[in-house]
C-alpha cells in the first residue's frame, strides 16, 4: 500500500512493490514520480527526511534536508538584497515569496534516495526511477488542486525561460486539464538511474547546477555538493495510549512539538464527542506552541530530547511562540508505504516554494530554501555554511505491541504538526479508519487564535469561542490545513488514504500483483 499527494505518485510507488520492492523502494519511486506529478513541491534538488522500519524491526531516520551553501574558496554568504521576490494576495493578507538563484540551498534529495535504496531497498536505482522517467516523458495532466497551486505561484513558474517553457508555453500559464511535459527532466532521471546518485555530488548534474548558479548569482559551489552527507538519526519514540509513535527527531522541530502535544493529550482521557476532541486538540496544540523560542529545538539532543521537552513544559510561559503563518501552502509533499512483509516507510520532501530557476538542459527546478522565512528564524543569511537548515517535517510510523500499524506524515509547513496530531488522535482515540481520519475537518492553534477549517461542527466552534480562543474561520476544506498520507495495516487488511485537500490518493498491490487505485 502506498499513499501520496497525487494519484500518479502513489501508483509509481505501488509499481515498485509489484516489482518485488519493499516499502523503502516504494516511497523512493513515489518521490521520484512526485518530482513530475507534484512539481513544484519537490524535485531532484529538494531536501527531505525518510523514516523506515525494515521487516526485521530495524528503524532509521535518514536526514537529507538542505544545507546552507558557502563552503570552499569561492563560497559566499547570502546577502538578502540578492533575493528576488513576488507577492501573492492570500487570505486577506499579502504573502511575499523570495526566489531566484540566491535563494537556492544545497540539495540533499538524490543523496538521500540513493542511500535509502542502497541501505533498505530490494531494487536497483534504475528500476526505482523508471516510473518517473515514463511519467516525465508522457507528461502530467494538471488536476484542479495542482492548477490552484500553480496559479498562486505563477510569477515563480515564469521566472526563468526554462521554467516558463514548461509551465507557461507560448506565454500562457497552463491550467486544470492541460498537460505538463518534462522532456529534459525525463533525460535527467534516466541518467540518474544509469549513473547513480553521485552525479548530483561530483558528476555531470553537479557541474550543470553549480555552473548555472555561478553564472547567475547563486551560492551553491562544488565544495558544497562534495561536502554534503546524509545524516542517520535515531527516531524519537513517543508513547500514546496503547501505541508507540516513531517520529523525526531534532533538529527538525515538528516531531518534538507533536510529542509535546501528545503528552498533553495523554494526561486527559479520550474525548467522548467532537466538542471534547477539538477542545483537547486546541489545548494540546497551544501548550506545545508555547515551547517554541529561537533555540527550540536546536539545543536538544536525541539522547535526552524527551526529558528536556518535558522540562520546558514547566517554564513554557516564558517562551513566546512565533507569530502565525498563513501562507497558502506548505510546499511539501508526503509519501507513506507499507509492504506485505511488515516493512514501513514514511518520506517527507520539499522544494520550498521553488526558486523559479530551472537548470538548462536538465529540467531540474531548484529549491528556494534560503528564501523561506519559516526556515530562517535568525534572518536571511544568518545560518553558517554547511549547517542543516530548520525544518518542521515529521514523517512518522506507528507501532502497537511492537508490531507495525501504519506510516503517516503530512505536508503543510507549520500546520503539518497539527494535521499529524489530529490524524493520530482520530485513529487511536476515535478508532477511525485511515480515510476517515484524513478527511476529518481540522483546526490549527497558533499565535493568538485558532484556524478552523470548513466542516468543523457549529457546536465545536461555539465551544472554542467560549474557551477564549480567537477564531479564524475558513469556508471549506482547504490545503492550508495540511496534506496527510497514511498507509496502514488494519484489522480488515491494508488501507490507505491520501489527503483530498491536495488531490492525494492511495494505490495498492493485490496478491496477484495488480496495481489498483483506491
Amino acid at each position: 500500500m502506498v499513499a501520496a499527494g497525487h494519484r500518479l505518485s502513489a501508483r509509481a510507488g505501488a509499481r515498485a512493490l509489484a516489482s518485488g520492492g519493499g516499502a523503502a523502494d516504494a516511497v523512493c519511486a513515489a518521490a521520484f514520480a512526485a518530482a513530475v506529478a507534484e512539481s513544484p513541491l519537490t524535485s531532484p534538488a529538494a531536501g527531505g527526511f525518510l523514516l523506515v522500519r525494515s521487516p526485521q524491526g530495524e528503524t532509521a531516520l535518514l536526514d537529507f534536508f538542505v544545507a546552507v551553501p558557502g563552503l570552499g574558496p569561492g563560497g559566499r554568504r547570502l546577502d538578502p538584497r540578492d533575493l528576488d521576490s513576488f507577492t501573492v494576495p492570500f487570505g486577506g493578507a499579502e504573502q511575499v515569496f523570495h526566489i531566484g538563484p540566491a535563494s537556492v540551498a544545497v540539495p540533499g534529495m538524490i543523496a538521500g534516495l540513493g542511500q535509502a535504496i542502497r541501505r533498505f531497498g530490494r531494487l536497483g536505482l534504475a528500476e526505482v526511477v523508471a516510473p518517473a522517467v515514463e511519467l516525465a516523458r508522457e507528461g502530467v495532466v494538471l488536476t484542479r488542486e495542482a492548477a490552484y497551486l500553480h496559479e498562486i505561484l505563477a510569477d515563480m513558474l515564469r521566472f526563468s525561460p526554462e521554467a516558463a517553457e514548461v509551465y507557461a508555453p507560448r506565454g500562457r500559464l497552463l491550467g486544470a486539464g492541460d498537460r505538463l511535459r518534462f522532456p529534459h527532466l525525463a533525460d535527467t532521471l534516466r541518467h540518474l538511474g544509469d549513473a547513480g546518485a553521485a552525479s548530483m555530488r561530483d558528476g555531470e548534474l553537479a557541474g550543470a547546477i553549480t555552473g548555472h548558479l555561478a553564472a547567475t548569482g547563486g551560492l551553491v559551489t562544488p565544495a558544497d555538493l562534495n561536502a554534503y552527507r546524509v545524516i542517520e538519526r535515531v527516531p524519537l519514540r513517543i508513547g500514546y495510549r496503547d501505541v508507540t509513535l516513531l517520529i523525526n527527531p531534532p533538529p527538525s522541530s515538528g516531531g518534538a512539538l507533536i510529542a509535546a502535544a501528545l503528552r498533553e493529550m495523554e494526561e486527559q482521557p479520550p474525548a467522548a464527542d467532537a466538542v471534547g476532541h477539538y477542545r483537547a486538540i486546541a489545548r494540546a496544540g497551544t501548550a506545545a506552541n508555547a515551547l517554541r523560542d529561537a533555540a527550540f529545538p536546536f539545543d536538544l539532543h536525541e539522547e535526552d530530547c524527551m526529558e528536556r521537552i518535558w522540562a520546558r513544559r514547566a517554564a513554557r510561559s516564558t517562551h513566546p511562540e512565533d507569530p502565525p503563518s498563513r501562507k497558502p501552502a506548505g510546499s511539501t509533499t508526503h509519501i507513506s508505504a507499507v509492504d506485505a512483509d511488515g516493512g514501513m516507510a514514511s518520506l517527507s520532501s520539499s522544494n520550498g516554494s521553488s526558486s523559479g530557476v530551472v537548470v538548462p538542459g536538465t529540467g531540474i527546478m531548484l529549491n528556494n530554501m534560503l528564501g523561506e522565512e519559516d526556515l530562517n528564524p535568525g534572518g536571511f543569511g544568518a545560518a553558517a555554511p554547511g549547517s542543516r537548515m530548520a525544518s518542521m517535517m515529521a514523517p512518522a510510523l506507528m507501532l502497537r505491541g511492537g508490531e507495525p500499524v501504519l506510516a503517516l506524515g503530512s505536508a503543510g509547513s507549520n500546520r503539518l504538526r497539527s494535521a499529524i496530531l489530529q490524524a493520530v488522535v482520530s485513529i487511536v482515540d476515535g478508532r477511525m479508519t485511515a480515510a476517515e481520519a484524513v478527511r476529518r475537518p481540522r483546526i490549527h492553534p497558533e499565535g493568538d487564535g485558532v484556524d478552523i477549517e470548513g466542516g468543523v461542527p457549529d457546536d465545536v466552534v461555539a465551544a472554542l469561542a467560549a474557551d477564549g480562543h480567537g477564531l479564524r474561520r475558513w469556508g471549506e476544506m482547504n490545503l492550508f490545513f495540511g496534506g496527510v498520507s497514511i498507509a496502514a495495516s488494519g484489522p480488515a487488511g491494508l488501507e490507505g488514504a491520501g489527503d483530498p485537500r491536495r488531490g492525494g490518493a492511495a494505490a495498492a498491490v493485490t496478491r496477484s500483483g495488480e496495481v489498483i487505485d483506491l
